[in-house]
């Protein structure tokens, strides 16, 4: 490839898809009860077990630093999570500044595994030989197109944020609530609760078959999850049972989205894929 490509760790790409992708991930930066450590240091687990949790993004040396050790080529495209939920896009612009390459940097307006898919697109158009501008626009296509929605394990880290008070959340783990979210415009969306997460699924897969356009060329997806592997690989595995992606895979929240949004996340990202235009 003559474009290498650079993202954040809020993209949920698991990593022997990173190593076959060839993707180079600046990690999140935690503080846990005061101790600064990279998003992926600590199990899901461990990072809820802290008295204080709180994320930072990278510092723009950490993107001039991956960019400078990006093999040398027709540029380097950095894709981060949306501007909205991080600073990483302010830091990824300052960095590409500092390390002094031809550099795009591309705001995905999305997370997680709506993220991890503009990145393969993008690691898709580099490999094809494609120039760093249509690299940057393949993944923007993507970016623009991609739809994220998931469903939470239980309101645990919603009342410990302080988004809803104890009482509220108790009531619903009782009741077996799971509030269900999408990504939209590069802002997290509460969408009606679901009574289980079989339920919350069976919407999100109609909601994927909702958006189907009238003419198709692929269909995209990424299972994610929250320390809920099983929950994301049935996610995938009923959207593989009607139909046979051209890219599939399950991977696992960076302990910054863990913070956020708590264990037991399951959800899926997709995209469809239109046919090439062709002249006349």
């Amino acid at each position: 490839m003559t474009v290498s490509v650079v993202t954040d760790s809020a993209a949920a790409l698991p990593v022997d898809l990173q190593r076959e992708l060839g993707v180079t991930v600046v990690p999140i930066l935690l503080t846990v009860d005061g101790e600064e450590v990279a998003d992926d240091a600590l199990s899901p687990a461990e990072l809820l077990a802290a008295g204080t949790l709180s994320t930072a993004a990278p510092g723009p040396g950490a993107f001039a630093r991956a960019v400078a050790e990006c093999p040398r080529g027709d540029g380097v495209l950095i894709l981060t999570v949306s501007a909205k939920l991080s600073s990483c896009h302010r830091a990824a612009v300052m960095g590409a500044r500092e390390a002094g390459r031809r550099t795009i940097v591309v705001d995905t307006a999305n997370a997680a595994g709506g993220q991890a898919l503009a990145v393969h697109a993008a690691v898709s158009a580099a490999g094809r030989g494609a120039p760093l501008e249509e690299v940057a626009a393949a993944a923007r296509r993507v970016a623009a197109r991609v739809r994220l929605m998931g469903v939470l394990g239980g309101l645990d880290q919603l009342v410990r944020s302080g988004r809803i008070p104890a009482a509220a959340g108790r009531a619903g783990d009782r009741l077996g609530v799971r509030p269900l979210f999408d990504l939209h415009d590069g802002r997290i969306r509460r969408l009606l609760p679901s009574r289980s997460t079989a339920g919350a699924h069976r919407r999100i897969l109609e909601q994927m078959r909702q958006s189907r356009p009238a003419e198709v060329h692929a269909l995209h997806v990424a299972a994610v999850h929250a320390d809920a592997h099983h929950d994301a690989r049935s996610l995938l595995a009923a959207v593989e049972a009607e139909s046979e992606p051209a890219t599939a895979f399950v991977g696992g929240f960076g302990g910054a989205l863990v913070a956020a949004a708590g264990v037991g996340v399951s959800g899926l990202a997709w995209w469809w894929e239109p046919p090439p235009y062709r002249h006349g």
